[in-house]
């Protein structure tokens, strides 16, 4: 299906302050973000005109930088109110919403202490992160061959750009063999998460999903656990073996992208999409769109 590149994109990006045109938003080429991955970033969406749990998304911003050693010029409030001009200024209530921050071109070098720390947001329309048919049955997942890192090698806890390297390479991998994603392991063979989602299964009616040790505890996560403890339904964090797999009855991915997902195999592993993955699903929604459920409801 044929796109607009990114850099060909209407309307405006926030920008160290201030609101530039979408093709005026540039770095330079020798920008440390770019060489050495010295950069962070959030992914939100919009419904309706409102960024779902917008601060959230801009606290984990600057814990991700703080994690990686640089701090962001700006509060709290300020990135936030920039997520809502942009997409105020160009247009949009449906819309993915996404801050990054990096480290600019004044050193070149693994050394980067000088450096500008650099800001922007973008906002665009973007539907669906699966194809719509396809989510309501069930997508299918591969099984990676690379492996989320142990935290002794690698600062997990932060939505930072080098992490998604090995992401890149499995969904593409996942896509080239006829899936929509593909399921990681970590290190010690546990199971992980899904390139850019969190991972639920269910068995017996109990949710089950894997401690976040080594992973992104997604926001999304958090919040379908939250949904599933107010239906009184059982949630238990803990290792989930590969061999475990076939013992389970449905499965399901969350994230802001993903939002919530059934899945219908993973690999050899077969799940039913069924009453659980549809009450979350429906659930959540109902949440992010609020007016919308009401008004169904009337």
């Amino acid at each position: 299906m044929a796109t607009v590149p990114f850099d060909q994109l209407d309307g405006v990006i926030w920008m160290n302050g201030e609101m530039v045109n979408w093709p005026d938003a540039k770095l330079h080429v020798l920008s440390h973000g770019l060489h050495y991955a010295s950069s962070v970033f959030e992914g939100e969406r919009m419904y309706g005109g409102e960024i779902f749990k917008l601060t959230e998304h801009t606290e984990r911003l600057f814990g991700s930088a703080e994690t990686l050693g640089f701090k962001i010029p700006y509060t709290v409030e300020e990135i936030d109110q920039a997520c809502r001009d942009v997409c105020t200024q160009s247009g949009l209530t449906e819309a993915y919403v996404r801050p990054i921050a990096w480290r600019g071109s004044e050193q070149m070098g693994v050394s980067a202490q000088n450096n500008r720390i650099n800001v922007a947001v973008a906002a665009w329309d973007w539907g669906s992160y699966f194809d719509p048919a396809e989510r309501l049955k069930g997508i299918r997942l591969a099984l990676a061959e690379f492996r989320r890192p142990d935290p002794r090698t690698a600062p997990v806890k932060a939505k930072a750009a080098g992490l998604y390297m090995i992401c890149t390479l499995e969904k593409h991998r996942a896509e080239a063999a006829g899936y929509a994603d593909a399921l990681m392991f970590d290190w010690r063979e546990h199971v992980a998460e899904a390139t850019g989602a969190n991972i639920f299964l269910i068995k017996e009616g109990i949710l089950h999903t894997p401690t976040p040790d080594c992973f992104l505890d997604g926001i999304t996560r958090r919040t379908v656990m939250d949904l599933a403890k107010k239906r009184q339904m059982q949630v238990v964090e803990r290792t989930i073996l590969p061999v475990e797999l076939d013992s389970f009855d449905e499965c399901f991915i969350t994230g802001t992208a993903a939002e919530v997902t059934p899945v219908s195999g993973i690999g050899p592993h077969k799940f039913t999409p069924g009453r659980i993955s549809e009450t979350l699903l429906n659930d959540y929604m109902a949440l992010v769109r609020p007016a919308e459920s009401v008004a169904a409801a009337g």
